[in-house]
């Protein structure tokens, strides 16, 4: 039996039920593997009293500190987010915090591994949880936590470390791999470990009637993504202004909701542009179904789930050619790769609106990505360090 023990700063709770769902996911299928006995430790980054008793942090203050989650036991301890550092405290504070709560945890869980979800703070963290406790350390890059933090001033060379520590390392695609490695992590220690997608929830359905469930008629493009200046919604509307007759839906909420809104008025296209705000991820099916398009202008990309949820809906994507897009988007069927601009988005969509793929072609894009996979996988991976 192979215990796991897995931390991750990216996971749901009670008062942000969409957060980190697809490490969610991940974490619960290998937490079914018939060989594996998993507890999980979600750390809460708070800032100092009284700011912790603020805004959306009075929320996350009053969460339980233990509880089972979906059949998974979880402690979410919480650690010092002091503001103004630029997260450089952020990995001291999380160890200190965990390495009293994990040899507690060690007492009744002799964990043989530690699983990593995120790469900062958790995998610097991880990195010297893993020494103290002489277990096996695995670390897995996603998105952000490289392309920010892996470059940010106060951080970077705690990532550089952590990567070179650490017994092994994960990436969501073959670009995250190679951008890692461009940091002067080791290839050798690299292993692409691609996301899951739920193929009978996101499946190709009767597109008309999946619009009039939404309220819609007429073309569709949907966008799927926090409202943050990363994943460039300003782009998308631009490009929708530029289609007399196509609507767009997008699913997300953020501190640029403003600006948006403030967009949308000045072009005077209220009508064909609706923020859904947070949708949760099980309304996301019925909305990508029902979708033309899924457009999302993303300036930087790990591999987005959103693109691989859109390709089993049967839905083709316009994105830039960001992260692992290339490793995805491999067929014309399954949509375009276009320069992150207004035209070019609007140029594409505006080719796939009017000779729209089969379906099943497009779904053809997202067979290699099964959360089966994903588990197999990552219980391959983590065996092996334990093995060694």
């Amino acid at each position: 039996m192979l215990r796991v023990l897995t931390l991750s700063s990216l996971f749901p709770d009670a008062s942000r039920p969409n957060f980190g769902v697809f490490v969610e996911r991940q974490t619960l299928g290998l937490a079914g593997h018939p060989q594996v006995e998993l507890k999980l430790v979600a750390p809460i980054g708070l800032p100092p009293f009284p700011l912790s008793r603020l805004g959306h942090y009075a929320a996350l203050a009053t969460l339980p500190r233990h509880e089972v989650w979906k059949g998974v036991e979880v402690w979410r301890p919480r650690f010092a987010n002091v503001p103004g550092t630029g997260g450089r405290l952020h990995a001291a504070m999380l160890t200190a915090r965990l390495t009293p709560l994990l040899r507690a945890i060690r007492r009744e869980f002799a964990f043989d591994v530690i699983d990593a979800s995120f790469f900062f703070p958790d995998g610097v963290a991880a990195v010297a949880l893993g020494r103290a406790f002489g277990v096996p350390v695995s670390i897995k890059a996603r998105g952000a936590d490289i392309h920010h933090w892996g470059r940010a001033p106060g951080t970077a060379a705690q990532v550089l470390r952590a990567g070179q520590a650490a017994d092994g390392l994960l990436a969501v695609a073959g670009s995250m791999r190679d951008d890692m490695v461009a940091l002067g992590m080791e290839a050798a220690k690299i292993r692409v470990h691609r996301t899951g997608v739920d193929l009978d929830r996101f499946a190709p359905r009767d597109r008309a009637a999946a619009k009039a469930a939404l309220g819609a008629a007429g073309p569709l493009v949907a966008s799927v993504g926090a409202l943050i200046p990363r994943k460039g919604h300003e782009i998308v509307i631009d490009a929708v202004a530029a289609l007399p007759g196509v609507r767009l839906m997008i699913a997300g909420e953020g501190p640029e909701r403003p600006r948006l809104v403030a967009q949308i008025a000045r072009l005077g296209v209220g009508d064909r542009v609706m923020l859904l705000g947070s949708v949760a991820h099980g309304e996301l099916p019925g909305l990508l179904a029902a979708a033309d398009v899924m457009a999302l202008a993303s300036s930087s990309e790990g591999l987005a789930n959103a693109w691989v949820e859109a390709l089993a809906s049967g839905t083709p994507v316009v994105i830039p050619d960001a992260g692992g897009a290339r490793e995805l988007v491999t067929a014309p069927e399954h949509g375009r790769i276009v320069a992150r601009t207004a035209a070019a988005f609007a140029e594409a969509i505006g080719a796939l609106v009017a000779a729209p793929p089969p379906p099943d072609a497009v779904r053809a894009g997202a067979a290699g990505f099964t959360w089966e996979a994903n588990r197999d996988a990552l219980y391959a991976h983590l065996a092996g360090l334990v093995g060694r």
